[in-house]
């Protein structure tokens, strides 16, 4: 079962955190903190899974952003491997261009964006799309959706919704 899925850049800052078992706020904190800090101190060389405490980390590097996922003994390193690049393809086809720099760059100059990709690198201002994105891949700790278009329908109609 995975126990928690993270989105964190390169400086540490967590960008996304989501739980599937219960761990207290200061705690989560803690966590994170001791995560980020053991897969941000490894090279490109060495492995993306690593054992610790009761559980196992999994992560990829994608340009500036990491997504680290905790999983239970149980879990196959190599299916949660492929989940991450999954989850990475679905909002990189949702929102265009994935990468922290770029989430950034678009925050402070929004108008070079353009038309043409009108959903472009707006990860920070639509969290609660990577979420939905997120709960229709992982039901309590479980892969359960790793078809892009059936992750991507909900979020196409409430854009149809919204649009009219």
């Amino acid at each position: 079962m995975i126990k928690f899925f993270l989105m964190v850049n390169r400086q540490g800052q967590t960008r996304l955190s989501k739980y599937y078992e219960h761990v207290e706020i200061n705690k989560r904190t803690l966590l994170e903190t001791e995560v980020i800090k053991s897969c941000l101190s490894r090279s490109s060389e060495q492995c993306s899974f690593i054992e610790y405490k009761d559980f196992r980390l999994i992560y990829r590097q994608y340009a500036a952003l990491f997504i680290v996922v905790g999983a239970n003994d149980t879990e196959n390193e190599m299916a949660i491997y492929e989940f991450i690049h999954n989850f990475v393809e679905v909002l990189d086809e949702y929102f265009s261009r994935v990468s922290e720099l770029d989430v950034s760059f678009f925050r402070t100059f929004p108008m070079l964006c353009g038309k043409a990709h009108s959903r472009c690198n707006q990860i920070m201002f639509n969290l609660d799309k990577v979420h939905i994105i997120l709960d229709e891949m992982l039901l309590n700790g479980c892969i359960v959706e790793t078809n892009r278009a059936r992750i991507l329908a909900p979020l196409l109609i409430l854009d149809k919704m919204s649009d009219s």
